[in-house]
């Protein structure tokens, strides 16, 4: 008769614990100022923004790839607010497609020059970008009067990016390329893909069925961009694609492309709704804690009804 018993007390205690878990919740001074540093490798110098947790213990590492035309100094409410949960945030600036694309260039001539920028040369340097990364942060997490020094958990790596930088965390996280390109890098354990696109080329399912890693898929319902041409369609197409296991979509209504950014971009139509963000923080927290740290209460918090309770009535949420 006791095991019955301890098992509904037991039970009890969980949902009780799980119903506590907010990722939304942080400590003061619980984040540090930035780090602005750069890797250089080849003949290329990557620039990086660095939000790290106040806590000098080894903190899970979690990798952002900016926009086309975007820069490492972009989605701060990210990388701020990540570290403030105890992740070291690493935002990269990839050369010849950020913002020294449109700088100082005439405002007409602006648009086709991040066109231009957006071209396949440009996406190969960025997944080169993503491995050089990661590998100058092994050295620096050894390195003597290296500021990471001891700071990094790289057991525990996450990537995450968008619209530009969602195809190359597609890339280096398990969708299919070509034969001659090394993009899969198996030091990453997790993604976010905000604004991702499925291939203009071949079959998308074929495109996705290797992933073999948890992924977090963001859109909304207005998710277009004036460059690429990419439609709705293309950004749903993904989710389906995925093989089950630790997959999941937000799809929140009314946001545009720009609600993953800072800041309004050029040709937004909507009024931007600041409950599009804090949903995006406390989804991609959450999915961080479940699937880079183990946590079990931010597992059952993403997988239960609670995930709702950051959401709008028109959003859609699903998980596989």
């Amino acid at each position: 008769m006791a095991r019955p018993f301890l098992a509904l007390v037991f039970a009890l205690f969980a949902s009780t614990a799980f119903a506590k878990y907010d990722p939304l919740a942080v400590a003061a001074g619980s984040a540090s100022v930035p780090l602005e540093l750069t890797v250089t490798y080849s003949d290329r110098t990557i620039p990086l923004r660095v939000y790290v947790p106040a806590d000098t213990r080894p903190a899970p590492v979690v990798l952002f790839s900016h926009g086309l035309g975007g820069s490492r100094e972009g989605n701060a409410f990210m990388g701020e607010h990540w570290a403030h949960r105890g992740y070291v945030a690493v935002f990269l600036q990839h050369p010849g497609s950020d913002s020294a694309v449109w700088k100082d260039v005439p405002r007409a001539q602006a648009m086709a020059a991040m066109k231009r920028a957006g071209n396949a040369r440009n996406f190969m340097l960025r997944i080169e970008d993503v491995h050089a990364t990661l590998d100058q942060l092994e050295r620096w997490n050894v390195e003597t009067g290296s500021p990471l020094r001891g700071r990094l958990e790289l057991a525990r790596v996450g990537m995450s990016g968008h619209s530009f930088g969602a195809l190359t965390t597609q890339a280096v996280a398990g969708q299919s390329m070509p034969k001659a390109v090394k993009a899969l890098d198996g030091r990453i354990r997790a993604v976010i893909v905000c604004s991702p696109s499925a291939p203009r080329r071949g079959e998308t399912a074929k495109a996705f069925d290797g992933v073999a890693i948890p992924w977090l898929l963001m859109t909304g319902t207005h998710d277009t961009a004036l460059i690429g041409d990419i439609p709705l369609s293309s950004r749903y197409a993904v989710y389906p694609a995925l093989p089950p296991g630790g997959k999941y979509e937000l799809v929140l209504d009314g946001a545009e492309h720009s609600a993953f950014t800072d800041r309004a971009l050029p040709g937004d139509k909507e009024a931007r709704n600041p409950n599009h963000h804090r949903a995006i923080l406390a989804l991609s927290t959450a999915f961080w804690d479940a699937y880079l740290l183990g946590d079990r209460a931010a597992r059952a918090w993403l997988d239960g009804a609670s995930v709702r309770g950051v959401l709008e009535p028109k959003d859609r949420w699903q998980r596989k």
